[in-house]
């Protein structure tokens, strides 16, 4: 009696177990569906980032006033900026490259094993500066950048340490 008792209870402790992993898993694939208020379970690639901002922005906006109502001339806007990431050795920085010629540095992230200085210049300029400095490696140079948008996307290049400390 007491092998079927025990026998009992594990297949009860599997099937509650099974249950809840099939559970778990159906919230999760229901998350990821396009256009969920729920977070994604997987980072999103920059395609997707834009799909999102274009729905976004692209949401009709209820403020009750007639002016917002179907046929209603919009009023003009200067071309938007593109937004892109660059990669170089020390991280990466998302920009934004603007109808103008200018560059602005939005965000940065250093890679592993680097930091990025406090001093950043984020313009909006010609160009944007930051500098990405080994984290425990003394003996590894600090690696200045300048980024600036070219017609093919933004570019970052090492350029010669300006800072006497």
């Amino acid at each position: 009696m007491r092998k079927w008792r025990s026998a009992v209870v594990t297949a009860a402790w599997v099937a509650v177990g099974t249950a809840a992993g099939a559970l778990g898993a159906w919230q999760l694939a229901g998350s990821d569906a396009e256009g969920g208020d729920a977070a994604h379970s997987r980072p999103l690639d920059e395609a997707a980032v834009r799909r999102a901002l274009a729905r976004a922005s692209n949401a009709p906006a209820d403020t009750g006033s007639p002016s917002t109502a179907a046929g209603s001339p919009k009023p003009s806007s200067p071309p938007a900026a593109e937004r892109s990431t660059v990669r170089f050795t020390g991280g990466s920085a998302t920009v934004e490259c603007r109808a103008d010629g200018t560059v602005r540095l939005i965000s940065w992230s250093p890679a592993d094993g680097f930091h990025i200085d406090d001093d950043v210049e984020r313009g909006p300029a010609a160009v944007v500066r930051l500098e990405a400095e080994p984290g425990d490696d003394d003996e590894q140079e600090d690696l200045p950048y300048e980024i600036h948008c070219t017609p093919e996307g933004p570019r970052a290049k090492v350029v010669q340490d300006t800072d006497d400390d």
